[in-house]
């Protein structure tokens, strides 16, 4: 469930002829990191994390030279349900408390297409680091029209084994594979 991979973020890092090398803080209000796992073969099951907060280091000129950072509150996870997230948050998963975060950081890039790259990088979870590879889109990168600076937006997804992370009860009633959908929004700090 955290793979929010992260990242939650974690996903920058492609051609965009517009923007030199730049810091991008992420946009909290248009980041969002959903989760889905199975639940007894009958149902799938959605979640989400948010409370966002994280960098980009943005190099256009040479993409695989980027960086991304995020990090989010484990506790900011919403599944719809109060007593499952409860249950999350218990000891039979993460056990966690009010300052608990799920971490991203990137540790390599790898650019696949003219606005796609694999990000490798080390979600940190339940205290618990393991490498992950997010299969990242950049969607725009433009001026916003609204905040009139430059602004980025990607897509990313990853496959994650919540057993390799500690939070792996239950299964396999409740699914071990957790799928990630990842989507960001990111504005220049200048």
């Amino acid at each position: 469930m955290k793979r929010t991979l992260l990242t939650t973020a974690a996903l920058m890092a492609f051609a965009a002829p517009t923007f030199a090398a730049e810091t991008y803080t992420l946009d909290s209000s248009h980041s969002q990191i959903i989760f889905s796992y199975d639940h007894l073969g009958f149902s799938t099951t959605y979640g989400m994390f948010s409370g966002f907060a994280g960098e980009i280091q943005f190099d256009a000129e040479n993409p695989a030279a980027s960086s991304v950072s995020v990090s989010m509150p484990v506790m900011s996870m919403f599944t719809g349900w109060e007593q499952r997230d409860a249950h999350f948050m218990s000891a039979d998963f993460f056990e966690a408390s009010a300052d608990e975060m799920v971490s991203f950081t990137s540790t390599g890039i790898e650019v696949t297409g003219d606005n796609t790259a694999l990000i490798t990088g080390d979600l940190t979870l339940n205290g618990v680091t393991q490498s992950v590879v997010l299969d990242a889109k950049m969607n725009k990168a433009d001026m916003h029209p609204m905040a009139q600076k430059p602004w980025l937006g990607f897509d990313a997804t990853t496959t994650l084994i919540r057993s390799d992370y500690g939070v792996g009860n239950f299964a396999p009633f409740v699914g071990d594979e957790v799928n990630v959908i990842i989507s960001i929004e990111a504005q220049a700090e200048s």
